[in-house]
């Protein structure tokens, strides 16, 4: 006689989370980001709204989350480094005013932003990473 075979449930993600859905419509929104002008008011508000609609859906529970990774080990507090000298130095260049002299890092980046592909590139790594914590 044949036992029957239990019955296996998987929990399977939603279709527009799936990659090869997601990547394309990134790739969209990026290059219609690329079109904006550079610290525009309407890219201001185009960051605003992708943004505000990745935080709605990172708090409605409508993405499927990803297992949070263990504790970072001991040597990962070395990465935090640069980026910690780095706000350092835009928040002190702000704060003191941004000169030719002493520019910050925004002000450095602006001639590369102000090409639509390198923009566009910008905004499709900035909602990957976005992406990213919306699905932790």
């Amino acid at each position: 006689m044949e036992r029957p075979s239990p019955e296996v449930a998987a929990d399977v993600p939603a279709a527009w989370t799936r990659p090869v859905v997601v990547v394309p419509v990134f790739a969209v929104l990026a290059l219609v980001g690329g079109q904006l002008p550079s610290f525009s008011v309407a890219a201001n508000g185009y960051v605003l709204v992708l943004g505000g609609a990745m935080v709605w859906l990172g708090l409605s529970g409508r993405v499927r989350h990803r297992p949070v990774p263990g504790r970072p080990g001991r040597g990962a507090r070395w990465w935090l480094l640069p980026a910690v000298v780095l706000l350092t130095a835009e928040v002190v260049t702000f704060a003191l005013g941004s000169t030719d002299e002493y520019p910050t890092l925004s002000r450095l980046a602006d001639p590369l932003l102000a090409m639509e592909p390198v923009r566009s590139a910008c905004y499709f790594a900035w909602l990957s990473g976005f992406w990213g914590l919306v699905r932790r």
